[in-house]
Parts: C-alpha cells; structure tokens; sequence
C-alpha cells in the first residue's frame, strides 16, 4: 500500500518529541505528527494527548522527495466530531472614524498653516523655556 497525501490510514505512535510525535504506518514507514496537528485546541504538552504504543487514525498532509511524511490527527477526525470555532468578530479601523468625526477634511494649505502655527508655538515655548533658564536677554552679570 503506497501513502498518498489526503489519504486517512491507522497508525501507532512509536516515539514523541516536544515538537511532535512519529507514527508508524501500516507499510513500516515512519510518518510525524507535529504537535500543532494533533488536536483542535491548543497543546501545551503532547504527552496529556498521546503515549507511545497508541493507535491513532492519521491523515497524509504532505510527502516530501527525501521521504518524509507529514501527518495529522486533527484532520483525520470527520467534520462532526471537531468543534466549530466562533467566527471572529470583524474589526472595522476605528482609528479613521475617530480622526473623521473629529476634524474636517482639510486641503494641503490648511495642513500646511495649521502645521506652521504649531511649529511656531512650540518654538516660542522652547525659547522663553530656555531663556528664563539663562537669566533672559537682558540680564545683568555683576
């Protein structure tokens, strides 16, 4: 029986990792369950889910020229049995909404004059800041 990908066949674990687990297939080859293909849920710890020596019902995800197989328990599993996951939420860009509410549409001379009257505020800020740290421009030295 040659492992074509989409297929569903019986395996048994021989070996687990913290990365994943090896299955061997019924024709003695080796095929590997990556600890993300082997429930619905996120898995912490593959060992809360499989022990060597188990039976398990695989399905060929890939099968790479240099003989390695990939596979997965959670899609051997019929539509059924897997759980639906809630549809996310659709999130809209509320930023642009808040910016639109808050402030007109403005053309590039209006940007451009409201930019220059805040950068000429700031400047002046800055200045009497640091003039009065100075003593100002008028002050006597004696």
């Amino acid at each position: 029986m040659s492992i074509e990908v989409g297929s569903k066949v019986q395996g048994k674990v021989t070996g687990i990792t913290n990365f994943g687990a090896f299955v061997e297939l019924p024709d003695g080859k080796t095929g590997l369950v990556h600890i993300s293909e082997v429930a619905d849920n996120y898995v912490k710890d593959i060992n809360e889910h499989l022990k060597v020596g188990d039976e398990v019902e695989v399905k060929v995800m890939n099968v790479e020229a240099d003989g390695k197989i990939g596979l997965s328990i959670r899609k051997a599993k019929p539509q059924a049995e897997r759980p639906e996951r809630p549809a996310r939420p659709r999130r809209e860009n509320r930023s642009n909404d808040r910016n639109e509410r808050h402030q007109p549409k403005e053309n590039f001379e209006q940007k451009m004059a409201r930019f220059l009257k805040d950068s000429d505020e700031r400047l002046a800020t800055l200045k009497r800041a640091t003039e009065s740290k100075r003593g100002g421009r008028g002050a006597r030295r004696g």
